[in-house]
């Protein structure tokens, strides 16, 4: 509307203008003279002014090529591309996403990426039910350390929880990312640590001890004839006493300097039939008959250093003949292509209470135990890449399953 009135009133001025100059003209004849001719041009001057200002309005102006690629919306190809690699970061990313659909209290739980999907599934996570309830009583904007059962042992896991609203639904959504290899790699490095240190400073003052123990005691063989015979024999008691435990004490210390100076892992490749052959072998005549070996397929073969998973072995055997009269030792592939090892026995079990100290070195539920065993086995397990683990028995007995 605004351009058409525009045109009516630049033609309008137009034709007033060329009317002006033919009056002009006309009155001003009838001999054209320059000076008249002059006079009709400066009439004729203002309307030609405001007639060229109005169709200069008129011309449509041309944006520049970058304000119009600026401005111009997304094709849906572009929309559909940028939605397909959201996608696919949000389905590989490192931590398990899961959609709670109410904004608070309980609700309904999916996964949302591959990460949680395998958490589900079986194999990991015992009851999927009881996690989906974890995840709903978290509260939003916090970030708490939680624990779930798996058919691997209980893990830990960080858990964190955000508030949205998607086409207007509120709900929440749920990050837990799995911390307990982290948390397992930290503990063995402060306990190896903290090891080395009270061995060295222990065995500072064991060596002087056990030293002078034995010089003082022959010291008394040369003068047992200036002594009474029943302060030589009580003395000699007393320094053969002190000598006998320093001797103990140092080999005690000396078992848990072996924890924290365990050479690092030569790995190779491993055919397990092979390796538990020699662990059929060597363990035999301790269990005539009742330890049985299985692996599944045959060809079976793993990426490790063979005398340390031997050792590992070998105390987790150890264990279990201490505790029952049978073991199974069984080794197969796990869903996501990794090993699993797995050693039962049909002994009494670990009790619930002790399940989480038991790799705790100097931690022992037996009188004249070191608590080394599995601690040299957990120690052993992450110094090959893999996890070790005490799973809840399918029915009486341990059951530690190794995870490479």
């Amino acid at each position: 509307m605004a351009s058409e009135r525009a045109l009516k009133l630049g033609v309008a001025v137009g034709v007033a203008g060329l009317m002006a100059l033919a009056i002009a003209a006309d009155v001003l004849a009838p001999t054209p003279e320059p000076r008249r001719i002059v006079l009709c041009g400066l009439l004729a001057l203002a309307p030609a002014c405001l007639l060229w200002r109005c169709l200069h309005r008129l011309t449509p102006r041309m944006p520049h090529m970058e304000s119009i690629a600026a401005s111009a919306p997304e094709t849906p190809r572009a929309l559909a591309d940028a939605n397909l690699a959201l996608d696919a970061r949000l389905e590989h990313a490192p931590i398990a996403l899961f959609r709670i659909e109410h904004a608070s209290g309980a609700g309904a739980v999916a996964p949302l990426n591959a990460s949680a999907r395998r958490l589900l599934a079986p194999g990991r996570a015992i009851a999927p039910q009881e996690l989906h309830q974890l995840l709903g009583a978290q509260a939003v904007g916090q970030r708490q350390l939680v624990s779930f059962n798996t058919e691997r042992g209980a893990e830990r896991a960080l858990v964190a929880i955000s508030a949205l609203s998607v086409q207007g639904v509120a709900q929440r959504l749920a990050a837990l990312m799995p911390v307990e290899s982290q948390l397992e790699a930290e503990a063995l490095n402060a306990w190896r640590e903290l090891v080395q240190v009270l061995t060295h400073e222990i065995m500072n003052s064991l060596t002087p001890v056990a030293s002078l123990s034995r010089t003082a005691c022959g010291l008394l063989e040369e003068v047992q004839h200036d002594l009474q015979p029943d302060i030589h024999a009580d003395l000699n008691t007393a320094l053969d006493a002190i000598a006998r435990r320093a001797a103990s004490l140092a080999d005690f210390v000396g078992s848990y300097r072996s924890l924290s100076t365990v050479p690092p892992a030569q790995p190779q490749r491993v055919l397990l039939e092979e390796l538990f052959e020699r662990l059929k072998a060597l363990l035999e005549p301790q269990w005539q008959g009742r330890l049985t070996f299985s692996v599944e397929p045959a060809s079976l073969e793993v990426m490790v250093d063979p005398g340390q998973l031997e050792q590992a072995l070998i105390n987790l055997l150890k264990n279990a003949a201490e505790a029952g009269t049978q073991a199974q030792v069984s080794a197969r592939l796990s869903r996501g292509g990794r090993l699993r090892i797995e050693v039962a026995d049909n002994g009494p079990g670990v009790p619930e209470a002790l399940a989480a100290h038991i790799f705790t070195p100097f931690f022992s539920t037996k009188k004249q135990g070191r608590g080394i065993g599995l601690a040299m086995v957990r120690h052993l397990a992450h110094a090959n890449g893999g996890t070790v683990r005490h799973a809840r028995p399918v029915g009486a007995g341990a059951r530690f399953i190794l995870t490479f």
